[in-house]
Parts: C-alpha cells; sequence; structure tokens
C-alpha cells in the first residue's frame, strides 16, 4: 500500500522528452482539475508484491500530435494530428523515488527491448491474442498504459504504483514555462529525421528545438542508445532549471507554470489531491545531486530476432540486479571498504554507469 506521505518528486521524459511535474499548494483545487485522468490499473491481476513504501512511477512519452498548433507541427514537421492518432510510446521512464523521500533514480527502458507481451484482448476487444515475443514499444500499441505496464511488471518483476503519459504539445509548453533549456553538445548536430541543425557548444533552446533535440537519433548512428544518454542530460538541465529558478520555491510562479502545462498531461485515477500538495512542499528540498538517471544494462543493443527485427537484449545479470536493488529500495552506489589492515581507501562501485542532474556539461571547460 502506497505511503500517506507523499511523493518527493516526479520527473518525467516524454516524446523522448522531459517533464518535471509538481502541483502548487496554492490553487491546488484548479490546476489539479486540469489534469487528464485515465485508468490503467482496474483491470490488472496477479501483480508483484510491494516491499517498501518506496514509489515507481512509469512514464511514457506520446508521439500524439494532439494540442500542437498548425505552426509548431510546420517547425517539427511531423505531419498533421490525424498522422499519428492514438500516439505510440516513443519514450519510457522508471521513476523510482526512496521511501525515505532523499532520492530519485530515473531509468530509461529502449522502445526496441525484447519482452513478452501477456495475453490480452485485441484493440476492438472481439479477439484473444495469446502472448507472444515483441518489443516493449508493441505493448503500448496493442494494449495502451495497462499492457505496457503488465508488460513491464512482468519483466521486472517491480510493482508500478503510477503512471504520467505527456505528448508533444505537453513537452513543448513545459520547456517554453521554464524559459527555455540549456544543452551542450561535444560536437555539431544536423539530423535529417527530427531537422534539428546545431553547432557544437551550449545552447538555450525553446519547446520546438528541444523537441527535436531529444527526438535527434539518426546523426551519429548510435539510434536510440544515443538519444536517450540526450534525454538524460536533458532531465538533468531540466531539474538544474526548475531548481534553481525559484519555480519551487514560489507557490505563484509555479501555479502559473502548472497553468501553462498541465492540461496535456495524462494520469493514472489513484493519484489524489493530498499526494500532489505534499509533492510540491517536499520538492522545495530537491537538490539535482539528489537524482541519479541511467539505463538499463544491455547486452545487445543491436541484437535481431526472428519475426521481430531489430531489438534490444537487456543485460540478464546486471538488469535483474538493478531492478531487485530499486524493488528494495536500495543505493545502486555500492561503496567497498578495504579489511581492517589494508592501508588503501574505500572504493565506489556505480557498475550501473549512473549520473546525478548535477552534472551539467555545460558547466565544463571548452
Amino acid at each position: 500500500m502506497e505511503s500517506s506521505r507523499a511523493i518527493r518528486i516526479i520527473t518525467s521524459l516524454s516524446v523522448g522528452v522531459v517533464l518535471v511535474a509538481s502541483l502548487a499548494w496554492v490553487g491546488l483545487g484548479q490546476v489539479s482539475g486540469q489534469i487528464s485522468r485515465i485508468d490503467v490499473f482496474g483491470a490488472l491481476k496477479n501483480r508483484p508484491q510491494k516491499t517498501s513504501t518506496a514509489l515507481n512511477y512509469l512514464v511514457v512519452g506520446s508521439d500524439s500530435r494532439e494540442g500542437l498548433t498548425k505552426a509548431q507541427l510546420k517547425l517539427l514537421r511531423v505531419g498533421s494530428t490525424a498522422s499519428a492518432a492514438g500516439g505510440r510510446s516513443d519514450t519510457m521512464l522508471l521513476v523510482h523515488i526512496s521511501k525515505s523521500r532523499d532520492a530519485a533514480y530515473v531509468v530509461s527502458i529502449p522502445r526496441d527491448t525484447l519482452v513478452t507481451i501477456p495475453a490480452h484482448k485485441s484493440l476492438d476487444g472481439k479477439f484473444d491474442i495469446p502472448a507472444a515475443s515483441g518489443k516493449i514499444n508493441a505493448a503500448f500499441a496493442f494494449g495502451g498504459a495497462p499492457l505496457l505496464i503488465q508488460t513491464i511488471e512482468a519483466k521486472t518483476n517491480l510493482k508500478i504504483d503510477h503512471y504520467i503519459e505527456v505528448n508533444f504539445a505537453g513537452f513543448t509548453g513545459i520547456v517554453d514555462a521554464l524559459g527555455g533549456i540549456q544543452v551542450c553538445s561535444k560536437v555539431a548536430i544536423n539530423d535529417p529525421k527530427s531537422h534539428l541543425v546545431m553547432s557544437a557548444g551550449s545552447h538555450i533552446l525553446d519547446g520546438i528545438e528541444a523537441l527535436k533535440y531529444v527526438r535527434t537519433r539518426d546523426f551519429d548512428g548510435r539510434g536510440d542508445i544515443g538519444r536517450m544518454e540526450r534525454q538524460q542530460q536533458f532531465i538533468s538541465a531540466v531539474v538544474r532549471k526548475a531548481t534553481s529558478s525559484g519555480i519551487l520555491l514560489n507557490p505563484i510562479k509555479l501555479t502559473n507554470f502548472l497553468n501553462a502545462t498541465i492540461s496535456t498531461v495524462k494520469m493514472d485515477t489513484t493519484v489524489n489531491k493530498s499526494d500532489l500538495l505534499t509533492l510540491a512542499k517536499q520538492m522545495r528540498n530537491l537538490s539535482a545531486g539528489k537524482l541519479r538517471t541511467l539505463t538499463v544494462p544491455l547486452s545487445d543493443p543491436n541484437a535481431s530476432y526472428p519475426g521481430i527485427g531489430s531489438v534490444v537484449i537487456w543485460d540478464q545479470t546486471l538488469a535483474t540486479d538493478l531492478w531487485t536493488k530499486i524493488r528494495n529500495d536500495e543505493a545502486l552506489l555500492e561503496t567497498i571498504k578495504p579489511t581492517a589492515k589494508a592501508t588503501i581507501p574505500a572504493v565506489t562501485v556505480d557498475k550501473f554507469k549512473t549520473k546525478t542532474a548535477a552534472d551539467n556539461p555545460c558547466a565544463a571547460k571548452k
């Protein structure tokens, strides 16, 4: 059962995108009423057991164009609203908030991850589809959030407590409401599909340019792996901006920020006003160094599977260890202490290759 204390932080990434969402303690009822709520847990059965009061959010970025203006669609060159009707899961993040609310992990899940998609009904409800191997983003396409959650819980043995979904318009609105986000690239970017052209160095991106940045995947030959790394850097940049600009400390700024962005966010029906109120208050103490980003450990990012094609395969040992630590709310970094007689210092091991939001590439010397 979820703790009566609410969440310390929600950090989300959508459409190759990131959302930092919180709710103001002034005007909370009005802001909360604008959120689109969806039932994602009602039909799920045989779910993993909770082992602590830590919280796990599944954050999905949908490539739905709903809410974008004609001018924005033209700038993005992504087609019309109808061309992506229904939307697909373009980005998936598992956001873990510790039971003591003093740490958070954001884990990127590659959309081409090879999984077993559980048995389910067809979209029209007329046919029973048996369990079968497939890419994890296919679960979202075949059965929406409920089937995606069921697939991830079966793969990780980790119970999802809450669900957040953000589309293109939600992401661009959040970035613009923050006054733009600073990113830093060590190389020039000229991506033919996202249509991002950017010189090497530091840049402050508005919502549309930021959306191009986090969707970029075809300029360096690294595909989704490179894109996820840029998304994680962008998440960190958003957290730095939100925590340094006073938005989380000023109820008026926070309310204005949410009123400008929250209408395109979908959340599960179990999130209540008490949770959101406490969330906003607790986020005032959030620092960038307390948020770690990482990708699920992989054994083969360029595998092939019969009948499916190109897939991503997790490192079974490391991935299992990661989900076990998260399920038990344990630290991801391990400290190896020398024996009593040894003179060498203790060593910190980061086998999951994490980074903190305080790691700012734009602050490095050029």
